[in-house]
C-alpha cells in the first residue's frame, strides 16, 4: 500500500511522529507535505485538502494521512472533493473501526488538541491497528454486507455529486493552486507513477509546464 502524508503548518512539527509510526507497518509512505525540512511554502489544511484530493483522484496512492490541530479543519477541506471517503481518527479503535466498516481512503488526525505526553505512541498503535486487517471487512460481521453497499452508494453519491477533477482545479482560486504546485515534494509525487493518466496529463500540461 502507498500512503502519503501531507502536514500543514500548524502540525509540521508532528511529521516525523506520523512518519516513524507509519514506517513501522511496512507502507510505503510518500511525505508530500510540510516538515521540518520543508518550510519554504506555508501550507494550511486548504492547500493540504486540495493536494490528498488531487492525488487520490490521480491514484498516485491508496491512503492519504494528514491532519491539523483538530484534525476537524483537515478532513472538511479534503471532503469537498471527489472519490475522498476520510475519517477522524483520535484513538485506534476509531482506526481498526474505521478501516473495517467505512474502508476508507483518507485519515485525519488530531496533532496539536490532546497530543501531549506519548502522543507518538498513540501514532503507533493507531497505524498498528488501521493496517491490522484488510480493510472493509465489515464490523460486527453480520452487517459486512450492508456496509459493503453504503461504501458502494457513497461512490455514486460522489461521483453524482462533483464536478470532473479538471473542471474543478480550473474553477479554484488561482492562489491556492498555484502554492500546492509550488511544493517541490508533492510535485515529485504528481509527477510520479499514477492510474489516472489523462488527469496527470491535464496537471503537467496546466500547471506544470514551466517546470519541465
Amino acid at each position: 500500500m502507498k500512503v502519503a502524508v501531507i502536514n500543514e503548518v500548524s502540525a509540521r512539527d508532528k511529521n516525523q511522529d506520523i512518519i516513524r509510526a507509519l514506517e513501522k507497518t511496512g507502507v510505503q509512505v510518500l511525505n508530500v507535505g510540510m516538515s521540518e525540512e520543508n518550510q519554504d511554502i506555508e501550507l494550511t489544511y486548504i492547500h493540504t485538502g486540495l493536494m490528498a484530493g488531487i492525488l487520490l483522484n490521480l491514484g498516485a496512492v491508496d491512503l492519504v494521512v494528514g491532519g491539523c490541530g483538530t484534525g476537524q479543519g483537515f478532513l472538511v477541506s479534503a471532503m469537498q472533493y471527489p472519490n475522498v471517503f476520510g475519517g477522524l481518527i483520535k484513538e485506534p479503535l476509531d482506526a481498526w473501526l474505521f478501516s473495517q466498516i467505512n474502508g476508507g481512503n483518507l485519515v485525519s488526525l488530531e496533532l496539536n488538541k490532546g497530543y501531549g505526553w506519548a502522543g507518538e505512541i498513540n501514532l503507533l498503535y493507531i497505524f498498528e491497528k488501521l493496517f491490522k486487517d484488510p480493510m472493509g471487512q465489515g464490523f460486527p460481521a453480520h452487517r459486512a454486507q450492508s456496509q459493503a453497499q453504503s461504501r458502494g452508494v457513497l461512490k455514486d453519491i460522489s461521483a453524482a455529486c462533483h464536478k470532473p477533477f479538471e473542471e474543478i482545479l480550473s474553477a479554484l482560486e488561482k492562489s491556492i493552486v498555484e502554492r500546492v504546485f509550488a511544493f517541490k515534494p508533492f510535485v515529485q509525487a504528481v509527477k510520479g507513477p499514477c492510474r489516472n493518466k489523462d488527469l496527470q496529463s491535464f496537471i503537467i500540461k496546466k500547471f506544470l509546464v514551466k517546470d519541465e
